[in-house]
């Protein structure tokens, strides 16, 4: 179900716009001045016209032609300078907007919780912050140098054309109501047409991104209907299509009508300026000057009408931006926030008690796009859970699929923070930390690792960008890495290509360990990190792993049995609960929770490394 289209653009969008060109106001100044003097500039061309006519009609002389031609031409080349100087000024304040409209938008995002991506598509977020951005800047490139020169034009213009004739004026704008009323109702439904062919292309975008990545295209290939996929597709896009032909015929009779009105009024002037010149009330000149200045006085109307249309669905394309600067991030650091101590690191739960967010607090319906958005809380996937790893410890939790052994992990790194409770750092609640140092000294691999779409070399800087080659070459030594890349054609800069898929499942998660390996951080997370690796590579792996997690501190979510045998203590979970804690003799000797896990979990994988 698609999400709703919101409401037509407010004036409060535009104030808000216009509050990214602040830091240019200089610029703007010197603009609007530009613009003021090619005004000027503009409308002296037709009175110097009209003098020419009256020169040539009371036989002035050759001299006095000669010299108001070259007047004429002088004027056209400084408009034509001073016209690309205010291009300049123009497009570096448009440009100036949008780039820090793009710095502030992806900077928001990184600040979201990982809830928001889980729940948004990728394809619509990547549409929002490319599309509606690149939407906006080419609406305001466009037509931000024309507003204030052509809104100077058409006030110079009406006071010169009033000095000339007050009556020709008058009459001649006689039809302008016929002129502005259509803009205004054109503008809003060009508006309404450009937020919904900017929602058809956000689910276009989704689908494409979902059904062109690597598991995507795999999931399609063995489950997909491509004539479904492809209908769904071409129905979508062909709203586009219908859209966009919509727009430009409404644009296309917007402008013809607005150029016959024009006519119109040329006509009016020529017949009534002409009745007044041979009445001698009014000179040729006059007459000529009268004409040209209306071609002065509808041209700027028209680009102004024409602006306000584009400048309808550059808000548009802005209101859907905002939208997702709007959300709040709901993980922040405080004013105060401080490092993490020095030395080695302890991990402390204190009665943590977690749900995971509702949709309404971390996510937009357009993103979803479903038509609203569900307001129920989560239900609790922490009770009360409580436990501390002292430094140099390494504890193992173990339970059921789903008993919350991943929540856990993730609450550590604070990738969420609690409802309740606390968990702490070397006494310090997480929530108290900075970011930075909290990235600095928690490290995490997870089940699926993901890599970019990027060098191996690249994909190691990640974890730390001023690590050298000899580091690199260290940390996938270790990792029982360094022979396979190697033996590869272009060792540390072959491309992994998109998350990865490349490399196989366990050449692809020992990448990630040596990444880990490389940023040495003083507590590390591993949330069933050797899953995905057969018994040999896990065998290597795990002599990696005791080697790094020597001296740290260590939360391990258990997938083989030499982890759980390995640990200082083994936590069982289950319905997020912590229902046992020991030895992995002592919770075999008590006969209960764990002894079941072991039985059918654990009983038929190798007893050691």
């Amino acid at each position: 179900m698609r999400a709703q289209s919101g409401p037509v653009p407010t004036r409060q969008t535009l104030k808000r716009v216009f509050t990214f060109a602040r830091p240019m106001r200089a610029r703007l100044i010197l603009f609007v001045g530009l613009s003021t003097v090619l005004a000027a500039l503009v409308v002296a061309t037709p009175v110097l016209a009209g003098r020419v006519v009256d020169a040539i009609s009371t036989g002035q002389g050759r001299g006095v032609v000669v010299t108001l031609a070259l007047v004429i031409a002088a004027v056209a080349v400084a408009e034509a300078g001073l016209g690309l100087v205010n291009r300049w000024l123009s497009s570096t304040i448009g440009e100036g907007m949008i780039l820090e409209l793009r710095r502030q938008v992806f900077d928001h995002v990184q600040r979201m919780p990982v809830a928001f991506f889980t729940r948004t598509r990728t394809g619509a977020l990547v549409s929002r912050l490319n599309n509606d951005v690149i939407g906006a800047h080419r609406a305001f490139g466009d037509t931000l140098a024309g507003i204030v020169g052509n809104l100077v034009t058409l006030v110079l213009t009406l006071i010169v054309m009033l000095g000339i004739s007050w009556q020709v004026t008058v009459l001649s704008l006689l039809l302008l109501p016929v002129f502005v009323l259509p803009a205004r109702r054109m503008g809003s439904k060009l508006a309404a047409l450009r937020r919904e062919a900017a929602d058809h292309d956000a689910t276009m975008n989704s689908q494409m991104t979902e059904r062109f990545s690597a598991p995507g295209a795999t999931l399609v290939k063995l489950f997909g209907r491509p004539a479904d996929e492809s209908r769904e597709f071409s129905a979508r896009a062909a709203r586009v299509r219908d859209i966009g032909v919509r727009s430009a015929v409404l644009q296309s009779v917007f402008i013809t009508s607005l150029t016959l009105v024009s006519a119109l009024a040329l006509a009016l002037v020529y017949g009534l300026g002409g009745v007044f010149a041979i009445g001698g009330s009014l000179d040729a000149g006059a007459v000529v000057a009268l004409a040209l200045l209306l071609t002065r006085l509808y041209s700027p109307l028209t680009a102004l009408a024409n602006a306000r249309v584009d400048i309808m669905s550059a808000l548009v394309s802005f209101e859907r931006v905002f939208e997702v600067l709007d959300l709040p991030p709901l993980i922040t650091d405080k004013p105060d926030a401080r490092p993490v101590p020095d030395g080695p690191v302890s991990v402390e739960f204190s009665d943590v008690r977690f749900a995971y967010p509702s949709a309404d607090r971390v996510s937009l319906a357009s993103l979803e796009e479903v038509a609203v958005l569900d307001t129920r809380g989560g239900d609790e996937v922490l009770r009360g859970v409580s436990f501390t790893v002292e430094p140099g410890q390494v504890v193992a939790l173990v339970g059921s699929s789903g008993a919350g052994k991943s929540t856990i992990a993730s609450l550590a790194p604070r990738l969420y923070d609690v409802d309740s409770g606390a968990i702490r750092l070397s006494g310090v609640d997480v929530r108290d930390l900075r970011a930075d140092s909290l990235r600095g000294a928690v490290g995490m691999v997870t089940q699926d690792g993901h890599l970019f779409h990027d060098t191996i070399g690249a994909n190691l800087r990640f974890a730390r960008p001023e690590a050298s080659d000899d580091e690199l070459w260290d940390a996938l030594g270790r990792a029982r890495l360094a022979d396979l890349v190697a033996s590869l054609p272009d060792g540390l800069d072959t491309v992994v290509g998109e998350r990865g898929y490349r490399l196989s499942g366990g050449e692809r998660q020992r990448l990630t360990i040596a990444r880990l390996l490389l940023a040495r951080p003083r507590v590390v997370i591993l949330d069933e990190a050797t899953a995905h690796l057969d018994n040999t590579s896990e065998a290597a792996v795990q002599a990696a792993l005791t080697e790094a997690l020597d001296g740290r501190t260590a939360l391990v979510i258990a997938h083989r049995l030499s982890t759980v045998r390995a640990a200082d203590q083994i936590l069982v979970v289950e319905a997020g609960e912590l229902v046992e804690r020991g030895t992995h003799e002592d919770l075999l000797a008590r006969g209960g929770r764990y002894a079941e896990l072991y039985r059918t979990q654990f009983a038929d994988q190798p007893a050691a490394v």
